[in-house]
């Protein structure tokens, strides 16, 4: 089986590019293009990450069957801190990338800031 291949195409059925997977999963854009290309092979952990970023796990990835999650609780989150913009990003539902919606929870820091936004003022300020 080749790992490299299944994980490209799991990352291209997701709307994924290689460095939003290596930005979600904290790996190189370069590492990821290696494992896909089967130059290189991920550790378990690593793995374990890879496949929790695209929305699954070690068992459905190396069985056949697709049995879809349709209902998601704070476990199934995936979390990326960011010290530098002092911000906290939570993927509410982990292979929602396929998806016409990405729904995800955003946490700022005081003085915190997302991507295009000004710096948060307020301690607790709630964003919709």
């Amino acid at each position: 089986m080749e790992i490299g291949a299944k994980i490209r195409q799991l990352r291209i059925t997701n709307q994924m590019t290689q460095e939003e997977l290596a930005d979600r999963a904290e790996l190189s854009k370069g590492f990821i293009s290696q494992i896909e290309n089967d130059l290189t092979s991920p550790s378990i952990t690593t793995l374990v990450d890879i496949l929790q970023c695209l929305g699954t796990d070690l068992k459905t990835f190396f069985s056949d069957s697709e049995d879809k999650q349709i209902i998601f609780k704070q476990k199934d989150y995936f979390s990326k801190t960011d010290d530098e913009l002092k911000n906290t990003i939570e993927w509410v539902v982990p292979n929602s990338q396929k998806n016409a919606m990405e729904p995800i929870r955003m946490t700022l820091q005081p003085g915190g800031k997302s991507l295009e936004d000004q710096p948060m003022k307020e301690k607790n300020s709630d964003m919709w």
